[in-house]
């Protein structure tokens, strides 16, 4: 079926069979790699987007589903020339290992300061919590977001 989706603010059509979710329509028809695909169940958060205006695993949503809806990928968060202030954060507190949950936890930053500019490290913590990365404690993560933040963690 082909669908018609706004994705990083730019209307495009892409084709979606049954079975497809968001995730392959974005990487696979749309050429947009930045999700990345990991687990397909959910559980990992490497293909966050959001989808007007909430935080979704793009594995989870069928691409038939996001036909007329609104699509912000991690590409949209930096143009050519300079990095969006979270990654810029995640960049200067080391927090990109090997960067393939980095996407998805930048995608999840944003949203929570996005609703939350000056979130508490517990919120943090549980706005992360659907972010798995393999490579780290979390530590720098956590750095990073603190930096992204307007405040600073409330402890």
């Amino acid at each position: 079926m082909r669908i018609k989706l706004t994705v990083n603010g730019e209307e495009r059509e892409a084709e979606a069979a049954d079975h497809e979710s968001l995730l392959t329509v974005l990487r696979e028809n749309l050429g947009l790699a930045g999700s990345k695909n990991a687990c397909e169940q959910g559980e990992c958060g490497s293909c966050s987007v959001i989808m007007d205006g909430d935080l979704v695993c793009a594995c989870l949503v069928l691409g038939a589903a996001a036909a007329e809806r609104s699509i912000q990928t991690v590409e949209s968060f930096s143009d050519d020339e300079r990095l969006h202030p979270v990654q810029r954060a995640f960049v200067e507190a080391g927090a990109v290992q090997c960067g393939f949950c980095t996407p998805g936890l930048v995608v999840a930053t944003y949203a929570l300061l996005k609703r939350n500019p000056e979130p508490s490290e517990q919120e943090v913590r549980e706005a992360l919590s659907g972010n798995i990365c393999r490579c780290t404690g979390y530590g720098k993560i956590l750095e990073a977001v603190d930096r992204a933040s307007s405040g600073r963690f409330r402890r």
